[in-house]
């Protein structure tokens, strides 16, 4: 057992932007499986993924950028510290960017599949971009800082990339015809009004 009181603050910053990113995953795949344990028998792939999409959204895109946006704002130096940057005043655009991508995807975990594509694309578009550049100042910088080089880089292409998956193959996903069947919908109403009511004269 490690004796956090001789750690430096700094150590235990390093592990906390370490642990953040498995913390928020494991939080969604627990809470998931309980939903899906006391949801509605029998259980089917669309509440599977529903569920899975919902903490998702919840914990690795909504606490998770929550976290950044607070450290980004509130302890700008820290932060960077941890990232291997130095402070930079685009640090406070980074964390409002992040307020936005929480908002938005805690708003898109009880709302529709429109909704959750729509944050969905926003947020990976970031994350990826935010991904690529860790990988870039690894490769050019040697900067294996924790909040570059560790787990939060893996899971800047982790959560969106298995979030756009969940989301094509949940039942919201699938093409859902409008306007050319409507006529097609008007006839097939026809048919079983006529049905009911031939029916009711039958029983007459």
């Amino acid at each position: 057992m490690p004796d956090f009181s001789q750690w430096s603050d700094a150590q235990i910053g390093d592990l906390i932007v370490s642990m953040v990113p498995m913390v928020m995953w494991g939080a969604a795949l627990l809470c998931a499986g309980v939903a899906i344990w006391r949801g509605p028998r029998p259980v089917t792939w669309g509440i599977v993924f529903d569920r899975l999409l919902r903490y998702l959204f919840i914990f690795p895109l909504g606490v998770q950028a929550l976290w950044a946006f607070f450290c980004h704002v509130l302890i700008p130096d820290e932060t960077a510290a941890s990232i291997g940057w130095a402070p930079s005043p685009f640090q406070y655009e980074v964390g409002v960017a992040n307020l936005g991508i929480a908002l938005g995807s805690f708003y898109a975990a009880f709302s529709n599949f429109q909704a959750r594509a729509a944050i969905a694309i926003a947020a990976g578009c970031f994350l990826a971009g935010a991904g690529i550049g860790h990988i870039v100042e690894i490769v050019e910088d040697l900067n294996f800082a924790p909040g570059n080089a560790g787990p939060i880089m893996i899971t800047d292409f982790l959560t969106p990339v298995v979030v756009l998956v969940l989301l094509l193959l949940s039942p919201g996903g699938q093409q859902v015809p409008s306007g050319p069947l409507m006529p097609e919908q008007l006839a097939k109403a026809r048919e079983d009004l006529e049905k009911s009511l031939n029916a009711v004269e039958n029983a007459n």
